[in-house]
């Protein structure tokens, strides 16, 4: 029985390290492909560029992500988690929203390769049946809920004027933080998109009566 026990466990273990192995070498390649995608745009990227990337032969890699769809959509749901993990704690109340959008730019310029990736994917999704058009369209719709409802939440308890449009608003925010990222992406070293994205929210706070 004992040395069942050790059979199993020994197992167990070995399980764990293919497992872990297995787990960082998909990273590495979500990382490689999103280098790909940024330089060349998803539909030109070669998946077998990303396996070269990474040290690995087609097949091997198509043993982690069957097709070149699959890669996009895993990025995809990766991005997701580590926005909302990121962005949550701060939809408690309107200024906190605000806030958290400038602390979300901060964040996003000390990632511009994973940020001009995204950019790059977004536009193309623009295209007729690309396979990451319905992730961007329901990633900006509850983008904008998300703003509208924190507007529409301070005009029911008071903090905000009740003729404010909640929507108009997040669609204004929206496209605030899009044109900031765009001339940032175009010029990092000389354009200050947190310093743009931070003085846009002060003013806004301060036309709304929440500065402070």
């Amino acid at each position: 029985m004992a040395d069942l026990f050790e059979s199993k466990t020994g197992q167990d273990e070995k399980r764990r390290r293919r497992s872990r192995k297995g787990e960082a070498r998909r990273a590495e390649i979500l990382a490689a492909a999103m280098r790909r995608f940024a330089e060349d745009g998803y539909q030109n990227a070669a998946i077998g560029d990303v396996a070269r990337d990474v040290g690995l032969s087609l097949p091997g890699l198509l043993h982690h992500f069957p097709t070149k769809v699959d890669l996009l959509l895993a990025i995809l749901d990766k991005r997701d988690l580590e926005s909302e993990s990121f962005v949550g704690p701060y939809r408690s109340d309107l200024r906190g929203l605000l806030k958290g959008m400038v602390g979300v730019f901060r964040r996003n310029a000390e990632m511009i390769e994973v940020i001009r990736a995204f950019a790059i994917l977004n536009a193309e999704s623009l295209m007729k049946d690309h396979p990451a058009k319905a992730w961007f369209l329901d990633r900006a719709t509850q983008l904008q809920n998300d703003i509208a409802a924190a507007f529409e939440q301070a005009v029911t308890d008071g903090s905000i004027d009740g003729k404010i449009d909640g929507r108009a608003m997040a669609a204004e925010l929206i496209a605030v933080m899009d044109g900031l990222q765009m001339l940032w992406l175009r010029n990092p070293t000389r354009f200050d998109m947190v310093g743009g994205l931070e003085a846009y929210v002060s003013r806004l706070l301060a036309s709304l009566g929440l500065e402070g």
